[in-house]
C-alpha cells in the first residue's frame, strides 16, 4: 500500500508540476509586453502576426520568452520535486524534458535567431530543470 501511495504522489506531483511550470510560463509569455513592448505593429498573442513580422525583433524582445522558458521550467521542477516522495532528480529532469519538447516545436513553428534558439534550448529546459531539483534539496534537507 505504501508504494502505491509513493507513485500516486509521484504522479501527482509531476503532474502539478507541468501545470504550474505552464502556467507560469504563459503568465509570463502573456503579460511580458507589459515589461518589454513589442516591435510597432505586432501583435503578440497572434502566431501569424509575430511570423510576418519577426524581422523586426531586437535581442530584448527575445527576453521574455527565454524567462518564460527558464522560469516556467524551473519553477516546475521545484514544485515536482518538492511533493514527489522519491526519485525527484528524475522526475524533475522529466519535467525538463516535456518543456524542451515544448520549445522545439516552437522552433520549428516560429521563426526565431539561431542564436536564440541555441541558447534557450541548451539553458532554459534541462539545466532550469536540474536547477529546480537542486534547490528542493536544500529545502528538504532543512526540514
Amino acid at each position: 500500500m505504501k508504494k502505491i501511495f509513493k507513485i500516486l504522489r509521484n504522479i501527482f506531483g509531476f503532474g502539478v508540476g507541468l501545470y504550474i511550470g505552464g502556467m507560469i510560463n504563459m503568465l509570463i509569455i502573456n503579460n511580458g509586453g507589459e515589461f518589454i513592448a513589442p516591435p510597432e505593429g505586432v501583435n503578440p498573442s497572434d502566431i501569424e502576426s509575430i511570423k510576418k513580422n519577426i524581422h523586426l525583433y531586437q535581442p530584448i524582445h527575445f527576453l521574455i520568452p527565454f524567462l518564460a522558458h527558464a522560469i516556467g521550467t524551473f519553477t516546475g521542477a521545484l514544485i515536482t520535486s518538492l511533493i514527489a516522495v522519491n526519485l525527484r532528480m528524475y522526475l524533475a529532469i522529466g519535467i525538463g524534458c516535456c518543456f524542451i519538447i515544448g520549445g522545439i516545436m516552437m522552433v520549428l513553428m516560429l521563426p526565431s535567431p539561431l542564436w536564440f534558439n541555441i541558447i534557450d534550448l541548451s539553458v532554459a529546459y534541462l539545466p532550469m530543470a536540474w536547477l529546480g531539483w537542486k534547490l528542493s534539496c536544500k529545502i528538504i534537507a532543512q526540514n
